[in-house]
């Protein structure tokens, strides 16, 4: 019986069975986590971005009346907590999926509309107006809140009702103890009737950034307000809550507070998911103003009204989200092009390797199809579990994402491992040959179908360059322009592929006439045309564009943060006096601060005033030698110290840097300027400048601050620079009389969502992952080149040849096509980045989006990013060339010269 063809091939290679398995599952892997990795950090960016704003714009606010023209009795049972918490059960159906409602973060019952006036004495009344309070009745006071002092209050006897004249409540720490509060007391509201309330107890918020507590924050803490009117002289009185238990919200009805249901709905974050933008804001959108509030207004009042900030939030994510997906895309599909590469070029090297058994089963009657199909199976039965594996590792690594994006991305990996050697097979071997010849020489011209790939090739990357920079690098840009990196580097392949053999041949002409034959062969052999050499140039190229462009792209991010960190802070360091100037010593103990190695003292007067008295200009007093050593470094405004310099004859006018809107108002002419000790100074532009570290602004001036006052000298500003700065030692040299800013906090502070150090992190791992498929690439069609490179060498020794000229002759022929692809791969790289830079936008990857863009972050070309591919490329090749070579002299030529060996 014999034996299966399956069975028999694997034991026939089991190397080959593994390595493939090893790839498959790698790859499978690679390409499943990276759907799920964009949706953990897209679900992560959405959460981040609901839980920054404040709970008011977060929380879904619903508010309705008791029911106007109804009677008591049922307003009275509209505002009793059975009725609001029946109401809140309803509210949360009527929002529905996807928009998920966190009940141990929301809150509902209760409040007055209107403040109601306390007549107490003993209240704090600063310009002698009686305070005012706002009464509520919130659900769960005691999950909401511990109990530091008395006990919370409670309904005792009868139901409350609108004529209950007393109720009991509780206040907060900070009310307790800005409106001299206690437990025990007694506070009398005017309404309709007067209403006393008991305070009983003293509460502390859980959570006093919640829902709960944030959304009415004068539940919470007091606040000083004005009377209405817009007069900033107005007369203030104090503003504080009073919280009574839910069942006494009745008793409201009986005063002039008007009472009013309310529902805060906080969304579960947790729910939250990027894919779902769309719904959510749709669920949104019904609920202020669709069919949400008909159905809510029908349930709770006619009256009723829906307010929330999230469709602002919703708004800000979907635009940063649109903005870092093409920049993401562009990484993804570098790298997944040159996976690609490398499973076509390992079916290419399994079936050139098996190509004389495949043509003697052609030749002995074997079908095409029969053929193609047993090799599918054989490849099938190795690569499927194979990108099981790797399926089920992203899944492990990567949970609670979408498994169907991945199961796709596993799918398409595992079908080009499973076709790529059957497709080869059946191309090469379509009709039946005995002898094939020498396939390392152009016999042929390339076809009309080539040339025609070739050139739709070429159209499609000029329309993809043209379209990313008229549109920008923006998801209407279409799927094209992710491609584009990707496709010069296929042109450049192409270009390459079809001009390198000439230029090699030609070469080898001249090199004839030299001493010696290594060069001359080499040249020879290298020249020649193989089919082999398309894929691995078109992997290298593909993987220099996407990892120049990948380089530059993080290389730029982090310049662009640094920069707007130096344009925050000024220095590595700035203390700032809180008001007036900073204490005697404190720059002296600064100086010896861990880290700092320069103090820059500067005297900044903001509120010094121009000739007219009507405009203040800041003024910066520095030293001129200090001062022009730091924006030299920093690179804020450069100039030369003499420039500052008060010179002989000038009089008592003081030199002056300006920014550019001030030197247009002034011009070089002397003009006064008032400090803010009442003296004049002099002054005359002399330099112009966009930007100085001391200040933020677009109008400035900077002097030397020895023509000052010595009271107006006086420093309220220490810039300091050094490496690992201390921020707490800082902080506790400074005391609290001066604030401490860091540019390494500032730094930090510019990456607020997942979804930027999420793109980074996918950009880096696309580099990353891009080099090795390329190394991979390039060590495939060495391999494949190995049997007969030590055939080669192997008749070569026979006729003289040492090793050492043995290893020079396989290094100069690897140099021929690794010189000419890294020439390529750096030529294209940045030719793809000056080409696509101006369409492409890194300031929302790179800055915070509650930061000013004060610094544009464009796409420019890495000179690292360039050239460390390029050298791992040549170091690569030369030194699989040398070991080759060192390898093939150690073994015998006997077995490569054996009788009949295709080699």
């Amino acid at each position: 019986m014999p034996a299966p063809w399956t069975r028999t091939r694997l034991r026939a290679a089991p190397g080959a069975a593994g390595a493939l398995a090893l790839l498959v599952a790698l790859t499978a892997c690679l390409a499943a986590a990276f759907p799920r990795a964009l949706d953990r950090y897209a679900d992560a960016g959405l959460s981040r971005a609901v839980e920054q704003v404040h709970p008011g714009q977060s929380s879904l606010q619903i508010s309705a009346d008791p029911g106007l023209g109804r009677k008591t009795a049922d307003q009275e049972d509209a505002l009793r907590p059975e009725s609001v918490t029946g109401y809140y059960e309803s509210i949360v159906d009527t929002v529905g999926s996807p928009l998920a409602v966190d009940g141990s973060r929301s809150a509902y019952g209760v409040r007055s509309t209107s403040d109601l006036i306390a007549t107490e004495e003993w209240l704090p009344r600063p310009d002698g107006l009686p305070a005012q309070m706002v009464l509520a009745a919130p659900n769960d006071l005691a999950g909401h809140a511990r109990l530091r002092s008395g006990r919370l209050p409670r309904v005792t006897g009868g139901p409350v009702t609108a004529s209950t004249g007393r109720v009991e409540a509780a206040v907060t720490e900070e009310t307790a103890r800005t409106l001299r509060i206690e437990a025990g007391s007694v506070i009398h509201v005017h309404g309709r009737d007067e209403l006393a309330v008991h305070v009983t107890g003293v509460v502390a918020p859980r959570d006093p950034d919640g829902v709960h507590w944030s959304v009415w924050s004068v539940l919470r803490t007091p606040s000083l307000v004005r009377t209405p009117g817009g007069d900033p002289n107005a007369p203030r009185f104090w503003r504080g809550g009073l919280l009574l238990p839910p069942e006494a919200a009745p008793a409201l009805l009986g005063t002039d507070g008007g009472p009013m249901r309310y529902w805060h709905l906080a969304p579960d974050t947790d729910a939250l998911h990027g894919r779902d933008l769309d719904r959510l804001s749709a669920s949104v959108a019904s609920l202020e103003s669709g069919p949400g509030t008909e159905r809510l207004r029908s349930t709770l009042s006619p009256f009723a009204e829906v307010e929330t900030g999230l469709d602002a939030v919703f708004t800000t994510y979907d635009r940063l989200r649109g903005d870092i997906a093409p920049l993401v895309a562009v990484a993804a599909s570098g790298a997944g092009t040159v996976a690609a590469v490398v499973l076509l070029m390992t079916g290419g090297l399994a079936a050139g390797r098996r190509r004389a058994e495949l043509a003697l089963l052609r030749a002995r009657g074997a079908s095409l199809r029969g053929m193609t199909g047993r090799l599918l199976a054989e490849t099938a039965v190795v690569a499927l579990p194979a990108g099981a594996l790797g399926l089920a590792m992203a899944v492990l690594v990567l949970p609670g994402a979408r498994l169907l994006p991945a199961l796709g991305a596993a799918g398409a990996v595992t079908a080009v491992a499973c076709l790529a050697l059957p497709l080869r097979a059946a191309a090469a071997h379509r009709a039946v040959r005995v002898h094939d010849g020498r396939r390392d020489l152009a016999t042929a011209r390339p076809s009309r179908r080539r040339t025609v790939a070739e050139l739709t090739a070429v159209a499609l990357a000029l329309g993809a360059v043209e379209l990313l920079r008229r549109r920008g690098a923006t998801g209407g840009s279409g799927d094209l322009v992710s491609l584009a990196p990707v496709l010069v580097g296929v042109i450049a392949a192409l270009v390459l592929v079809r001009l390198h053999p000439p230029v090699l041949r030609g070469l080898a002409r001249p090199a004839g006439r030299l001493r010696g034959a290594v060069g001359h062969l080499a040249l020879a052999r290298a020249g020649r045309t193989s089919v082999s050499t398309v894929l691995p140039l078109l992997a290298l190229l593909t993987a220099f564009t996407t990892a120049a462009f990948g380089g530059s792209v993080l290389a730029g991010v982090s310049d662009a943060r640094d920069r707007a960190a130096v344009l925050a802070v000024g220095a590595d360091a700035r203390v700032e006096a809180a008001s007036g100037p900073l204490p005697t010593g404190l720059p002296g103990r600064l100086a010896h601060a861990p880290g700092v190695r320069g103090l820059t003292e500067v005297s900044i007067a903001y509120q010094a005033k121009t000739s007219d008295g009507r405009q203040s200009l800041p003024v910066a007093g520095v030293d001129p030698e200090a001062y022009a050593a730091l924006a030299a470094r920093t690179g804020l405004g450069g100039f030369a110290p003499d420039e500052l310099t008060r010179r002989d004859g000038s009089g008592d006018v003081l030199p002056a840097l300006a920014s550019s809107m001030v030197a247009e108002r002034f011009g070089t002419q002397p003009f006064p300027v008032r400090m803010e000790d009442g003296t004049f100074v002099t002054l005359r532009i002399t330099v112009v400048r966009d930007r100085t570290p001391a200040l933020f602004r677009d109008d400035f001036l900077v002097v030397d601050r020895s023509g000052l006052s010595a009271r107006a000298a006086r420093p309220t500003v220490l810039l300091l620079t050094g490496g690992g700065l201390d921020a707490d030692a800082l902080r506790r040299a400074a005391g609290d009389g001066a604030s401490v800013h860091l540019r390494s906090e500032e730094r930090a502070r510019y990456v607020d969502s997942p979804l930027q150090s999420g793109a980074e992190r996918v950009y880096t791992a696309a580099v990353a992952a891009g080099a090795g498929y390329a190394a991979l690439a390039l060590l495939l069609s060495l391999a494949r080149a190995a049997p007969e490179r030590a055939a080669l060498l192997a008749r070569l020794r026979t006729m003289g040849l040492t090793p050492a000229q043995g290893r020079r002759l396989l290094v100069l022929e690897s140099l021929p096509q690794a010189v000419p692809a890294v020439a390529g791969g750096v030529l294209t790289g940045w030719a793809a980045i000056r080409l696509l830079s101006p369409g492409i936008d890194l300031t929302t990857i790179a800055l915070a989006a509650s930061s000013p863009s004060t610094v544009p972050a464009q796409l420019r070309a890495d000179p690292w990013s360039l050239a460390v591919p390029a050298v791992a490329v040549l170091v690569l090749t030369v030194g699989v060339a040398a070991g080759q070579a060192w390898w093939s002299g150690r073994r015998g030529a006997v077995t490569e010269l054996r009788a009949g060996d295709a080699r």
